[in-house]
């Protein structure tokens, strides 16, 4: 599996914001069909005294299409989160992306009506700074 540009970044970013990354990537297997999804990582909730776990698919939209790589990405998350349920209930599917990308392409109408009917969450991260800097649900 071909590492996405801001892989490196964005497993920073998780760490700096207290997230243990515990798959790089994390495997998904249903019978013969077999995933990779980008990450796994856990975080310890003191207040609760119990982890929360996320998978992450990180894309960078750096190719020659958004509207092909936002297609590839909702492809991935459907399958990804049909299939997590299943095997790790508690672990949350998130797409992350650069901020950048939020704010521009994902504000059009028609990439938030497919947010909103898939029910994806994503995260928004500095692929500079290496930070986290939304986590929408």
């Amino acid at each position: 599996m071909a590492k996405d540009l801001y892989h490196d970044n964005f497993k920073r970013a998780l760490e700096k914001d207290g997230w243990h990354v515990t798959h790089d990537p994390f495997p998904i297997r249903v019978g013969r069909i077999g995933y990779e999804v980008d990450f796994g990582a856990e975080k310890l909730i003191a207040a609760e005294k119990g982890n929360e776990k996320i998978a992450v698919e990180l894309k960078n939209f750096e190719g020659p299409s958004d509207t092909n790589e936002f297609h590839r990405a909702m492809g991935q998350f459907n399958d990804y989160d049909a299939n997590l349920v299943f095997i790790e209930p508690e672990r949350t599917l998130y797409i992350a992306v650069p901020k950048e990308t939020w704010e521009g392409f994902f504000q059009e109408v028609a990439v938030q009506r497919a947010l909103k009917r898939n029910r994806a969450r994503v995260i928004t991260f500095d692929p500079v700074l290496e930070t986290l800097n939304q986590w929408i649900k």
